[in-house]
């Protein structure tokens, strides 16, 4: 599915998708015609302004003349924008929740990229977060191809049937990733947590099934004390999550030098582990920044990476 469209009343789907297309084509268009005539009547209106009302339109007439252009001029302009934001999603083979994937995956790289690689998972565990290109981008006229239909003298006919090809599940990739690697990326704040099992002979959550009734009694005093004022400190019992920038501020830095938190000397690695040769010699000890170059990869088009893929094969 790639969203839900409330001027169709629909679901915009592979099948649908042509049809949504063309709708916002011919709806941006006929709009356009009728922005252009309402310009020619409002052009007409303020050269006669100077002239005697029972010469010019009624109140009525003008009060409809200004409505009608305030809607058409905010509607054509939302339209437009949804049809660029289509016909690139249409060339780059992607559907808007792919789009906002992508861009998720952006930050979670930009995060990575300053806590040395890793985030924060649930249960306490380490995420690595690597660069992944979109596994669906096979070009522009294939990527135009594959979602309007193989002839592209129908693609804009207002009476084309939905596509036939394919079952909507399977879809060609480009190989620069592994087929075993999944998309979207993994993302830290989706993991589930895991399950932990029921144990009815613990009933009590905090550990106090030892205590006497006297003592169960204030520890529990004690942390509704500790929650009122919790809550009562942001004066609204909605918990809302730190933003990543204020968490990562109030976060105490090891070292300025991201390579040096990479590199540790008593045997506690901290962050992404560093590539060494046989005899513990790092990139940086050759003027290497391994830190740049594991993490600032190369944003190549689509087009260069095709090309590599094309020689690769030849030389094979």
């Amino acid at each position: 599915m790639d969203h839900h469209c409330p001027w169709t009343v629909n679901c915009v789907s592979y099948r649908t998708f042509p049809h949504f297309v063309r709708f916002l084509f011919y709806a941006v268009g006929s709009m356009t015609q009728l922005e252009y005539f309402l310009y020619v009547r409002v052009a007409v209106v303020w050269q006669g302004r100077d002239l005697p009302s029972y010469l010019g339109p009624s109140p009525l007439q003008l009060i409809i003349l200004f409505i009608f252009s305030v809607v058409n001029s905010t509607t054509l302009f939302a339209l437009a924008i949804l049809l660029v934001r289509n016909i690139w999603c249409l060339g780059a083979n992607v559907t808007t929740i792919e789009g906002w994937e992508m861009e998720r995956h952006e930050t979670l790289l930009r995060r990575a990229k300053v806590l040395g690689g890793y985030l924060d998972g649930p249960n306490g565990i380490k995420v690595k977060i690597d660069r992944q290109e979109f596994p669906y981008d096979i070009g522009i006229f294939k990527n135009m191809s594959q979602a309007m239909g193989g002839n592209g003298l129908f693609w804009l006919w207002p009476f084309a049937r939905s596509l036939l090809n394919g079952d909507g599940l399977q879809f060609e990739i480009n190989g620069f990733e592994d087929p075993s690697t999944s998309w979207p990326p993994p993302d830290p704040d989706r993991i589930p947590r895991l399950m932990r099992s029921a144990e009815p002979s613990r009933a009590f959550a905090h550990g106090q099934d030892q205590l006497s009734v006297r003592e169960q009694i204030e520890a529990f005093r004690q942390r509704q004390v500790a929650d009122l004022r919790r809550f009562q400190k942001d004066a609204t019992p909605i918990v809302r999550r730190i933003p990543f920038y204020d968490r990562y501020e109030s976060t105490p830095q090891q070292e300025e030098n991201p390579s040096q938190q990479l590199d540790s000397t008593d045997g506690v690695i901290s962050g992404e582990e560093g590539w060494r040769d046989p005899e513990g010699d790092r990139l940086d000890d050759f003027g290497v920044d391994d830190f740049v170059e594991f993490y600032d990869e190369d944003n190549l088009p689509l087009a260069t990476l095709l090309q590599q893929q094309r020689s690769t094969k030849e030389q094979r």
